[in-house]
């Protein structure tokens, strides 16, 4: 199964840098997307917004 939602730890895990520079990223992805804080950012709009490729991150969350 197939996550949808993407975390600090994930973005710390695909960019190599610290989970607080993580978290800073998904505030700014709520931002740029215009999302609540209660709602979650998805690893397609983390992909978007990073100019990643969504197969191959999905493919690392994976394992």
């Amino acid at each position: 199964m197939e996550r949808i939602c993407i975390y600090p730890k994930d973005v710390q895990m695909v960019t190599g840098k610290s989970e607080r520079w993580g978290r800073d990223v998904i505030k700014r992805i709520k931002k740029q997307f215009s999302k609540e804080e209660h709602q979650l950012v998805t690893v397609d709009e983390f992909c978007n917004y990073m100019g990643l490729d969504a197969i191959s991150v999905k493919q690392l969350l994976r394992n």
